[in-house]
């Protein structure tokens, strides 16, 4: 990694962390925010908890703040809404721009969007209501995930081996309010690599006992593995690299992000979904990637917030 930009907490000025939020991720937010705040304090960094309930522009009514360093996952958070407002305000910001992560949020325009650069992304199909299972079985058969399309850490998606649990599957991601889709299952293994700054860090492997990894093992498991170093020979794990940066230049990412990706048994590199605002908790990816590369907790949420200083 490049030497640190900045030295001086104080060329920060006053960093409003923003967390929470009113999305499904609202605990998983907390936490990260909580981790975050505690390494800017421990880094002199002027830092102030700000736990966003409701509206954005409220939380923020009467600050004097020089900068946001946004931690709020999912709706609200992660999907141009706040950095439309904190644009309006003229106030900087960590992570993507509105259209980045209004984009990204979209699991289905984010999919649309690779395949016009070219890159590779499981089939899948639309599912606005129970009329579309059949069609869905005849293009992907089984298994398929479910998944609704604009929520974060696995919430709402579910596997389905039969026709039966597809529509139970359907009738669960609905309950999400946004478009639901059926993704062809990737037999293989899966990957994840955080790009900080443009530069991708060290690639982890997931491995977990559960069906998928899902938010219990995400969050909750002590089942749940992670291999960093991934396993892959060196040569591997720098197309991996290449590949999760150019899917972030693809979609218009900045500042710090983290790409999933599966390699199925035929060697096939198949994107997921990128996240622009990943989580920051004991359990987290990027922290962990970030050790691998030799940078403890604390110079990563530096390294985070330098990126609003462009």
């Amino acid at each position: 990694m490049k030497a640190l930009a900045i030295n001086n907490p104080k060329q920060f000025g006053r960093v409003a962390v923003m967390m929470g939020g009113s999305a499904a991720e609202r605990e998983v937010s907390l936490k990260s925010g909580a981790a975050v705040y505690a390494a800017l304090k421990c880094k002199g960094v002027d830092a102030l908890a700000v736990d966003v309930t409701g509206s954005p522009i409220d939380a923020l009514a009467g600050l004097k703040i020089d900068r946001v360093f946004n931690i709020i996952h999912g709706r609200g958070g992660e999907d141009g809404v706040l950095q439309g407002v904190l644009e309006v305000l003229a106030i900087p910001y960590t992570g993507s721009g509105v259209m980045a992560s209004a984009l990204t949020m979209d699991k289905l325009r984010t999919k649309l969007c690779w395949q016009g650069f070219g890159l590779v992304t499981p089939k899948w199909c639309l599912l606005e209501d129970e009329a579309d299972l059949d069609g869905c079985i005849e293009k992907l058969g089984f298994p398929v995930i479910v998944k609704p399309a604009q929520e974060g850490s696995s919430i709402g998606m579910s596997k389905a081996g039969n026709r039966d649990e597809l529509q139970q599957a359907l009738i669960v991601a609905q309950k999400y309010r946004c478009d639901v889709y059926a993704e062809a299952w990737v037999t293989g293994k899966e990957y994840t690599v955080a790009v900080l700054d443009g530069v991708a860090l060290p690639v982890i492997r997931l491995e977990t006992p559960n069906a998928f990894y899902d938010f219990e093992a995400k969050y909750q498991a002590t089942t749940t593995q992670y291999h960093c170093p991934c396993g892959l020979s060196q040569e591997q794990e720098q197309s991996l690299k290449e590949l999760a940066v150019t899917a972030c230049k693809v979609v218009g990412v900045k500042g710090w992000g983290r790409v999933d990706v599966f390699i199925d048994d035929l060697g096939q590199y198949q994107l997921i979904e990128v996240n622009t605002v990943p989580g920051m908790t004991d359990h987290s990816l990027v922290p962990m990637a970030a050790r691998q590369a030799g940078i403890d907790f604390n110079e990563l949420v530096w390294r985070i917030l330098e990126t609003s200083c462009g």
